[in-house]
C-alpha cells in the first residue's frame, strides 16, 4: 500500500513537473516572439518618424483596381529574392476583402512560386490604405501612393518607405512614365535607388 502510493505519487510528480516544463517553455518561446515582433515594431516606428507622413491618392476603386498586375520595379526583400517576372492578381470577395494571389519565377531554376494572401481595406473612405496578410498573426502595410487615371499603373508603398512596388498592367512601363512616378516618389521620402527592375 505504501509502496503503491508512493508509486503514485512518484508518477505524479514526473507528470507535473513534465506539464510544468512544457508550459515554462511555452510562456518562453511565445513570451520570445511577442518581444520580436515589439522591437520590430518599435524600430519601424522610429524609422518612420523622422520621415513626413505618406501621401496616399484620394481614393481608390477597388472594383477597378481588381486583376493582374506585373512588376515593373521594388525593393528588393528576402520574400522575394530571385524572383523574375513577378505579378500580383487582385480578387474582391463578398466580404469586401480582396483575396491576393503573388506569383514569379524562380530565376535559378525556372519553377513557379506563388503566395496567397487577404488584404484588406483600413481606409473606408478613400480604400488607398490597405493591410495585407500572407499568415497569420503578421501583416504588413499596402498603400497605395500613386495611380494612373486609368488604373494602368500603381504604386504601392509602407510608411516606413522599406517597402515600394511599381505595378502595370502591361509588363513594360513607358520611361517617361516611370521616371515621372520616380519623381514623385522621392518627394515622398522612398529610396528609389534602391529599385529592382
Amino acid at each position: 500500500m505504501i509502496t503503491e502510493t508512493l508509486l503514485t505519487g512518484s508518477i505524479l510528480d514526473k507528470r507535473t513537473l513534465r506539464e510544468t516544463a512544457m508550459r515554462s517553455s511555452f510562456i518562453i518561446i511565445t513570451t520570445a516572439i511577442c518581444i520580436s515582433v515589439l522591437l520590430i515594431t518599435v524600430r519601424n516606428s522610429r524609422a518612420a518618424s523622422n520621415l513626413p507622413p505618406l501621401m496616399t491618392v484620394p481614393h481608390v476603386d477597388l472594383t477597378r483596381y481588381m486583376g493582374v498586375w506585373h512588376e515593373i520595379a521594388r525593393i528588393d526583400h528576402s520574400f522575394q529574392k530571385g524572383c523574375i517576372k513577378s505579378s500580383a492578381t487582385y480578387l474582391l470577395l463578398p466580404d469586401g476583402e480582396v483575396e491576393v494571389i503573388n506569383r514569379c519565377v524562380n530565376k535559378k531554376d525556372g519553377r513557379l512560386r506563388e503566395a496567397k494572401g487577404r488584404a484588406w481595406s483600413v481606409d473606408p473612405e478613400g480604400n488607398a490604405r490597405l493591410k495585407v496578410s500572407f499568415f497569420w498573426p503578421f501583416r504588413g502595410d499596402y498603400w497605395i501612393v500613386d495611380l494612373g487615371k486609368e488604373y494602368e499603373y500603381a504604386v504601392v508603398g509602407a510608411p516606413n518607405r522599406q517597402y515600394l512596388w511599381i505595378l502595370a498592367r502591361q509588363p513594360v512601363m513607358d520611361e517617361a512614365v516611370y521616371k515621372g512616378i520616380l519623381e514623385r516618389l522621392t518627394t515622398q521620402g522612398f529610396p528609389v535607388e534602391l529599385l529592382v527592375r
